[in-house]
């Protein structure tokens, strides 16, 4: 009898294990099916943030439009800096098929660095090919940096709503003695060299290092005055308030000369480069890049690591 007992309670031990490892083999194939899902979700994803396989660009190797669009902000770590925007220039004009090159512009502006970089290019890459013209086509925004892009080239095209001009510069920043008098915070700053805290912005005003700022920005203003001047040329009808900051419509704009007609990127390559293929030489951001813009670095990491990428930040 206790054999029997023992022979019943050892077969009910087997039994379980047997089924718990029938069962461990179903939640492991069951995870492994997850994370081949996780991992399909993943790759579509970047294959959908690449998303550029629908451009529509000749395959005949033939004449074309360049485009290199000028988007967002100028500035030196962003998808309109002038590494950037000039690669991508320097690839248009190195190619045979390129019948004329068309900038489209959305920008507020940026760097007055970064921007007078691509003005020099484009002044370069037009003294090279002088067979290739090079045209601006303004959307919503070509104001500040935007603008100083836009006169390096032949013509400038705009909407009848796009906003036009901000020829100026700034320097701006916050003040914060007078709040911390209140607070009762003593501002502590040892320098050597008598200006080497210049317009701190704990300190109060000093009178001669204000007066050093107001003289840098007018040289910059006076390099930006003399590229418009210099690209636009006789178009340009100026008033005593064209250089003063202000922005214009697209219709007033090339009332003013500060453009030259209407138009957008098909017209121009329709109409004017008489190329209606268009093809886009502008560099956009890496898939990395892109991860880190949209879902953060961390995200980013973990899709390269799903690729079998390795990425550095």
């Amino acid at each position: 009898m206790d054999e029997n007992r023992s022979e019943h309670w050892e077969r009910r031990v087997l039994e379980k294990l047997a089924l718990e490892g029938v069962a461990e083999q179903k939640r492991r194939r069951r995870w492994g099916v997850f994370f081949k899902l996780v991992a399909v979700f993943y790759v579509g994803l970047a294959l959908w943030i690449l998303g550029d396989f629908g451009a529509a660009e000749p395959l005949d190797g033939g004449r074309f439009t360049a485009l290199v669009s000028v988007d967002g902000v100028i500035a030196a770590k962003g998808e309109a800096s002038a590494e950037r925007i000039v690669a991508a220039l320097q690839s248009a004009f190195d190619d045979s098929g390129t019948q004329g090159v068309v900038l489209r512009i959305n920008s507020p502006g940026g760097s007055p660095v970064q921007a007078g970089i691509i003005n020099d290019e484009i002044g370069r890459l037009r003294a090279l090919h002088p067979q290739v013209p090079v045209y601006a086509v303004v959307e919503d925004v070509c104001a500040s940096g935007g603008y100083y892009v836009a006169v390096a080239a032949d013509r400038i095209f705009v909407d009848k709503a796009s906003i036009v001009g901000s020829i100026g510069v700034l320097m701006d920043g916050f003040g914060f003695a007078g709040l911390m008098d209140k607070l009762g915070v003593e501002r502590r700053l040892l320098t050597a060299g008598e200006n080497k805290g210049f317009l701190d912005p704990y300190s109060p005003q000093n009178p001669k290092q204000l007066e050093h700022a107001k003289s840098m920005l007018g040289d910059i203003h006076g390099q930006f005055i003399a590229a418009v001047r210099k690209g636009r040329g006789t178009r340009l009808q100026e008033t005593p308030d064209m250089f003063s900051g202000l922005m214009w419509t697209g219709a007033k704009s090339v009332q003013l000369g500060l453009a030259d007609g209407f138009g957008t990127v098909a017209s121009v390559a329709r109409d004017v480069i008489k190329a209606e293929n268009v093809r886009d030489f502008t560099q956009k951001p890496g898939l990395a890049e892109r991860f880190a813009e949209r879902f953060g670095t961390d995200m980013a990491e973990s899709l390269m690591n799903t690729l079998g990428k390795t990425t550095v930040r």
